[in-house]
C-alpha cells in the first residue's frame, strides 16, 4: 500500500508569493536553492507518511478544526537566516505570531495528535515559528564563503488566511514538489 508524507500548511496568494521571490535578485549570487513560488508556504504541523484511510481521516479532522476558526490576516515581517540561534540552514521569511495563528495550530495538534481517534505522532517542536522557506543553503559552500552575507531585512507584508490545506509532500534530488490534497475553508 503506497503511504504519503503530508502536513498542514498556509498557502498564500500569488502576489504575495511573487514578491516574495523577488527579494531573492538581491541575493542571486549566493548559494542556495530557492524555493519554486508554488511551494510557498507555512507548515502548521506536519503529520508524516500516512495512507489512504489516514489521509481522508486527516482531512476529515481538519475540517472539524477549521470550521471552529474564522479567517484571519498574517503579517509577514521579516527576512533572514533560519532556524534563529542555529548555523543556518535556509533563508526564510518570517511571520508575526498572532493569537488566531497559534489556536489553530494548537487546535490541530490537539485533534491530530491527542486524540484516540488518530494515532500520529508530533513533530515535537515546542516553540512554532511561522516561516516561509526562501531558500535552502548549501552548507558545503555557505562554509567556504570568506565573507558571510547579512540577511536580516525587515518587510512588510499582509496576507489574508481564509483556508488550511492539507498537502502532499515529493521529495527528490531537485528539493520537495507540494501538492494540495484537500483546501479546507475557515469557519465552515
Amino acid at each position: 500500500m503506497k503511504k504519503r508524507r503530508i502536513f498542514i500548511a498556509i498557502n498564500f496568494p500569488e502576489q504575495i508569493k511573487k514578491k516574495l521571490l523577488a527579494f531573492k535578485e538581491g541575493w542571486a549570487d549566493l548559494p542556495v536553492r530557492w524555493t519554486r513560488e508554488t511551494n510557498l508556504h507555512i507548515t502548521l504541523t506536519f503529520i508524516g507518511y500516512v495512507d489512504d484511510e489516514q489521509m481522508l481521516e486527516v482531512c476529515q479532522l481538519a475540517k472539524e478544526v477549521a470550521s471552529k476558526h474564522k479567517s484571519f490576516e498574517i503579517k509577514l515581517k521579516k527576512i533572514i537566516l533560519g532556524p534563529p540561534q542555529k548555523p543556518p540552514r535556509m533563508i526564510w521569511v518570517e511571520g508575526e505570531s498572532n493569537q488566531e495563528l497559534s489556536r489553530l495550530k494548537d487546535d490541530l495538534e490537539k485533534v491530530l495528535f491527542n486524540s484516540n481517534r488518530v494515532g500520529f505522532k508530533s513533530s515535537g517542536y515546542s516553540v512554532f515559528r511561522p516561516h516561509i522557506t526562501l531558500a535552502r543553503i548549501n552548507q558545503n559552500q555557505w562554509r567556504e564563503l570568506s565573507n558571510k552575507p547579512e540577511i536580516d531585512r525587515d518587510i512588510s507584508l499582509v496576507a489574508s488566511v481564509e483556508t488550511i490545506e492539507v498537502m502532499e509532500s515529493h521529495l527528490s534530488r531537485g528539493g520537495g514538489e507540494y501538492a494540495v490534497l484537500e483546501s479546507i475553508e475557515l469557519g465552515g
